[in-house]
């Protein structure tokens, strides 16, 4: 029987430019057995739509520094839905202050992990939601 494996998006949004973290997060999930597609810095949210898409991703992954992922988000998750993927798992990670967590669940991410997560975490909760 020939399984996928779970197809993980990671995506820099807007102009955040420091990806050290989200190319930690997407090996981790490489090493762990997700295919993982990067798109580098500073993705619009049409951009990470048609990566998705493009992608065929089960997971959509956020990785944000800049202070910009709550207005980020709210224009990505009606995007999301006007193509379809508003049913793909979607996190975000990175520099999120505890204010914001439920501002993001608010909008419609499924998971926060915030700058000092394990990645273990991140796997799990991915592997527990994806099966």
């Amino acid at each position: 029987m020939n399984q996928r494996s779970t197809r993980v998006l990671i995506a820099k949004p807007g102009l955040d430019g420091h990806d050290r973290g989200a190319k930690i997060v997407a090996h981790a999930l490489i090493d762990a057995g997700f295919d993982v597609i990067y798109t580098g810095l500073r993705q619009a949210p049409e951009a990470v739509v048609q990566a998705a898409l493009d992608g065929q991703v089960d997971v959509i992954g956020l990785s944000s520094m800049a202070g910009s992922h709550v207005p980020y988000c709210q224009q990505l998750k009606p995007l999301l839905e006007e193509k379809g993927l508003g049913d793909k798992l979607w996190i975000i990670g990175g520099s999120i202050p505890a204010g914001d967590q439920q501002a993001l669940l608010d909008i419609g991410l499924d998971g926060v992990f915030p700058a000092g997560s394990k990645l273990e975490s991140i796997v799990d909760f991915i592997n527990e939601r994806c099966q």
